[in-house]
């Protein structure tokens, strides 16, 4: 039990068999722990800033330990408590600030929101994509009985027609995942409505304010932290998970290589379903950046009043004489 055991250092321990008296403290209560989490995100945030060695050090090269231990530290932080309360520390001071600077909420509420519509509006073209792609298949397949494909730009890209025809599944799932922020914030989405239409402006507000910290942001958690490691459990071996504790990881680090996933549901298939758990982490971060903008966007509506409504609201238009298309689902 950590109760019995000493704490010598505050953030970490400074002697063996010793537990940093922050964390002796996090264990003495649940409002201790939170808080204490809270505090030590300070720390934890600075460090990974002042040391990007340590979880960094893969991405220019792969031989060594120290590259494979860091590795294993950045899969192992991305999705752990400490990364949780890093950037919940962040959204709340960030809150905090634009209760007392609204300006400074709005523009958060702008950049993330162009940043949804410009990811959405470059990922749509994928829909015209893979009708073009579909209609070449066709004639490839159909009358001119080809076996393979060849896209050249460069270096031409030869694949088997099947590979071409399942690779449609990748570009629909490009839709899927990085469009559905921009189509929220386009207010493209089917709403089920039973209550919302009845109730006054400010309870609508309100109602955007709940539903984005208590059901967007905690979905997008959850899908970020079974994503996370489904996606490195298609990259690398030994596989991991997210019961593996750290020491753990730096055991497994020493057997570490990448296996990344290249088989298809067919011999001559799509082979890039590893590009999917990619896009599924993608989604979910899209999704948690979405939520804190409709929370601020919905706060300060609310706090404005009506005349703010779809205030900064960069929103597509079919064009004039469209107007009674634009919205409808």
């Amino acid at each position: 039990m950590n109760d019995d055991i000493a704490c010598s250092g505050f953030f970490s321990a400074s002697a063996e068999d010793t537990i940093s008296c922050l964390d002796k403290f996090e264990t003495t209560g649940p409002f201790q722990w939170f808080f204490g989490n809270i505090f030590e995100s300070f720390y934890n945030f600075g460090y990974a800033i002042t040391h990007p060695s340590l979880w960094l050090s893969w991405v220019n090269g792969f031989d060594g330990a120290e590259d494979k231990q860091a590795l294993m530290r950045f899969i192992y932080y991305g999705g752990s408590q400490e990364l949780f309360f890093v950037i919940f520390t962040a959204f709340l001071m960030m809150t905090a600030y634009g209760f007392w600077r609204n300006n400074f909420m709005w523009g958060v509420v702008r950049a993330l929101e162009g940043f949804a519509n410009t990811v959405g509006r470059f990922m749509a073209w994928a829909g015209l994509l893979m009708v073009l792609q579909q209609i070449v298949i066709v004639f490839m397949q159909r009358i001119f009985t080809a076996a393979d494909i060849t896209l050249a730009f460069g270096a031409p890209l030869t694949k088997d027609v099947s590979w071409w025809a399942e690779s449609l599944k990748f570009e629909n799932a490009l839709i899927v995942a990085l469009c559905a922020t921009y189509t929220f914030v386009q207010g493209g989405h089917v709403r089920v409505d039973l209550v919302y239409s009845k109730v006054k402006y400010r309870t609508k507000r309100a109602i955007d304010m709940f539903g984005s910290l208590f059901f967007m942001m905690p979905t997008s958690v959850l899908v970020w932290m079974y994503g996370w490691y489904f996606m490195w459990r298609n990259l690398i071996n030994p596989p991991v998970s997210a019961s593996d504790t750290l020491d753990r990881l730096m055991l497994k680090s020493r057997a570490v290589r990448w296996s990344v996933e290249t088989i298809g549901f067919s011999p001559n298939g799509f082979n890039g379903y590893f590009l999917f758990k990619i896009l599924l982490i993608s989604y979910s971060a899209m999704v948690f950046l979405q939520a804190i903008a409709f929370f601020y966007r919905s706060y300060l509506e609310r706090k404005e009043g009506p005349e703010s409504e779809g205030k900064y609201l960069d929103k597509d238009s079919l064009g004039e004489g469209e107007e009674a298309y634009e919205g409808t689902h």
